[in-house]
Parts: structure tokens; sequence; C-alpha cells
């Protein structure tokens, strides 16, 4: 009976040692599994907190670059109000300084005729009408002949009855006021308004480095 015993005893303690053999071998498993899923959850929060921090830093990019676009828009609302400021401030001396010209006739009669001698010229036609303003009409209509062969002697210059308003020079047009050129301060001033807004600009801020780079790259 003793030797009876003896497989059984022998088959039970194999199979409570395969049994433990199998506790260790899933207890192993199970902590490589919680290795793997503590690895996969780790890589998976890094990957996360990294797309966090790049749309955190995207966010933080637009943001920086909306309030720097915000401040340029400022800072380019300011500047124009200050051209524009500038630029009537210095026209407004140039027509003082104008009409200070125009009161000299020494120094201005001769810029007269140059004016007159040149947009006539554009015309090309025979003969030019010359338009002035009323204090010029006034005072070169009884020698406008004289004046007038004074300016240019290619084309003949009729003085227009009726006066323009202008601080000085003259509309030159032909007979028929088809063609016209504006030779006044004011026609010329207005298409030279681009170069002398630039000029303006270019004088008020050249000593200023910033203010170079802005204007000019």
């Amino acid at each position: 009976m003793a030797q009876g015993e003896n497989p059984v005893r022998d088959l039970e303690h194999a199979l409570v040692a395969r049994a433990r053999e199998l506790v260790r071998e899933h207890l192993a498993k199970a902590a490589a599994e919680r290795e793997r899923l503590l690895a996969e959850c780790g890589q998976r929060l890094r990957l996360r907190e990294e797309r966090e921090m790049l749309a955190a830093k995207a966010e933080a990019e637009r943001l920086y670059r909306q309030r720097v676009q915000a401040a340029e828009i400022r800072l380019q609302g300011e500047l124009d109000r200050l051209r524009w400021t500038l630029m009537h401030e210095v026209l407004d001396r140039a027509r003082g300084r104008l009409e200070a010209l125009v009161a000299d006739e020494d120094a201005y009669l001769p810029l007269l005729r140059g004016l007159i001698a040149s947009g006539a010229a554009l015309i090309g036609t025979d003969p030019v009408v010359a338009e002035l303003n009323a204090r010029d009409h006034a005072r070169l209509a009884a020698r406008w002949p004289a004046f007038a062969r004074e300016s240019t002697t290619a084309q003949t210059i009729e003085l227009a009855p009726t006066a323009v308003e202008a601080t000085g020079g003259a509309v030159l047009r032909d007979r028929d006021n088809t063609v016209r050129v504006d030779n006044t301060f004011e026609g010329r001033l207005d298409r030279m308004q681009e170069a002398v807004q630039r000029a303006i600009l270019e004088r008020m801020f050249a000593e200023v480095p910033e203010m170079g780079t802005l204007f000019h790259g």
C-alpha cells in the first residue's frame, strides 16, 4: 500500500511543482506586461506632452505674430499721420515762400517766363494760350506781347482774357482747349507730390537709423 501511494504522491508533487511553475510564468508575464504597459503609457504621455508643447508653442507664436502685426499696423498708422502732418506743414511753408517769391517781380518773372516756355513747348501748337492768375494778369496784360516774346520765340503766346486760381505760374493750352499743361505752382506740386513726400521723409528721418530701415528696407 505504501508502495502504491508513492506514484500518487509523486504525481501530486509534480502537479504542485508544475502549478507553481505556471504561477511563476504567469507572474513573470504579468510583470513584463505591466512594464510594457507602463512604458507604452509613458511613451504616449511623452508624445502627448510633446504635442501639447508644440501646440502651445504654435499658439504662442501665433499670438506673438498677431501682436507684432497689430503693433506694426499701429506704428504705420502713426507714421502715416506724422507723414501727412509733416508733408502739409512743409507744403504750407513752401506755399508761403512761393507767395513771397511771386511778390518779388525780379525773381518771379524770369521763373514765370520759363514755366510758360516749357508748357508751350509741350503743347507744340501755334499759337498757345496762357492763363494766369488775377494778379499776374493785371500786371502783365499791358506789356504782354513783349513779355511773351521774352518767354519764347518759337511760338506765339496769347494771353487768355480770364484768370485762373493759382499762386503763380501759368496754364498753357491750345486755342481749342483740347490740350492743356498745368504749369501753375499748385499743378506742379500736385504732380510732384509723391517726390515731395519722399523727400520730406528722407529729410526728416535720414538721421534716425530705424526710420531709414523702415522706409528703405
